[in-house]
């Protein structure tokens, strides 16, 4: 059986570290028989709530082109998204999940029904005690430090942050170029993030934050 393989880690850093990839690589080649075949891996580095993955659109892509199947090592990588799940089910790609290998897509829609409605659960039990909280009296927040001088002095830092931050630097110049060559905001984005440039929160680029990366400069 030919496999693509996919990983997800939820934050850069342990993209970089390989924190949480070696153990998912792991459980992987415990799973595979001899006569089974990877094909291609990927690797995505994002939230796990989030249903937008160009490296799982990718994986994909390989796995029509390959006629192989999409290998996770656990089910928890998929995501917490049940629009995550539909994407994948209307993909006509078959998977397997090491951790469930008998799971379909079926099974997996509702255990990410479930998780997700438990998330939501949580979030309004969390705002209804936050509502309760302030009924009672109690300052949420510290409203002493939205005065107009701290709301300037917040911005300066921002702003200097963004004009020293070396994610930004690189982008910039990298921007400036494109700019120059007449193109806009968009179709700068699309270049920076398919040379794998990121925001300095690890985001990837969209007009918007081209247009405000090059805004503090000229």
């Amino acid at each position: 059986m030919n496999y693509i393989c996919y990983y997800r880690v939820s934050t850069k850093a342990q993209g970089r570290s390989g924190l949480g990839l070696s153990d998912q690589q792991s459980i992987v080649n415990r799973y595979l028989r001899k006569e089974d075949q990877i094909v291609a891996e990927f690797t995505e580095i994002e939230s796990g709530r989030k249903s937008e993955r160009p490296n799982l659109q990718e994986a994909i892509r390989a796995c029509h082109q390959y006629k192989a199947k999409l290998l996770i090592a656990k089910l928890d990588r998929l995501s917490r998204n049940v629009a995550f799940v539909m994407t994948l089910r209307d993909s006509g790609v078959d998977f397997v999940a090491c951790d469930l290998p008998d799971a379909n897509t079926l099974t997996v829609g509702m255990m990410v029904t479930f998780a997700q409605y438990e998330a939501e659960r949580t979030s309004e039990r969390t705002r209804a005690a936050l509502a309760q909280k302030k009924t009672q009296g109690f300052k949420l927040g510290k409203p002493k430090n939205l005065t107009l001088q701290a709301i300037q002095k917040g911005k300066a830092i921002r702003v200097a942050n963004a004009l020293t931050h070396k994610a930004n630097v690189q982008a910039t110049e990298v921007a400036i170029l494109y700019r120059n060559k007449g193109m806009t905001y968009a179709e700068i984005a699309d270049k920076l993030n398919q040379t794998h440039y990121q925001t300095r929160r690890n985001k990837q680029f969209d007009g918007k934050a081209v247009y405000r990366l090059l805004n503090k400069i000229f």
